[in-house]
């Protein structure tokens, strides 16, 4: 049997700041609000715009950076699945929310801090720490590469983390730490 697909990907802008919290086990959680929006013509050739709000979380190191560093305003690149929770209100009624659980977080231009990158992993150049593209430091594939993997290419650019939340990796190394 086939399996399905469950990715999200959405550019929006924060309607709030983020809210970082922590587990009872130390896991950093960051939630937060996205508005994307559309724009359509109605029946009568009017321009109509529709916006919707999507909740978005993070866990772990990925969290963490986004608490840092996200605030309202800011236009973000997120990347993950779908999520939809249950639980019973006082009244002893089902309640569903769904959410978007990140693995990747890029900080695009606009808001408070503009200027941007790419946190958790994905495809990219000038990785720290894993992900695919050019310029990586602490491993991955791509050209010109310190660490390790193969060459190529990449798209995107400013990647920091890997996988899934991924961790820094250290700082770049300095002509006196590559090997050759």
């Amino acid at each position: 049997m086939a399996r399905g697909i469950n990715k999200v990907i959405l550019i929006g802008n924060l309607g709030a700041d983020p809210e970082l919290k922590y587990t009872a086990g130390g896991t950093a959680v960051c939630k937060f609000r996205i508005a994307t929006s559309e724009t359509f013509k109605d029946r009568d050739g009017n321009q109509q715009e529709r916006t919707e709000w999507h909740r978005i979380t993070a866990w772990g190191k990925l969290a963490e950076i986004c608490g840092q560093y996200l605030s309202k305003g800011r236009q973000v690149y997120v990347e993950g699945s779908l999520r939809t929770n249950m639980w019973e209100d006082q009244q002893g009624n089902k309640r569903y929310s769904t959410e978007i659980v990140v693995r990747d977080v890029q900080f695009l231009g606009g808001g408070a801090q503009g200027g941007g990158g790419n946190y958790g992993g994905g495809q990219g150049g000038g990785n720290y720490g894993g992900g695919q593209g050019g310029g990586n430091y602490g491993g991955g594939q791509g050209g010109g590469n310190y660490g390790g993997g193969q060459g190529g290419g990449g798209q995107g650019g400013g990647n920091y983390g890997g996988g899934q939340g991924g961790d820094f990796g250290g700082p770049p190394p300095t002509d006196d730490d590559i090997p050759f």
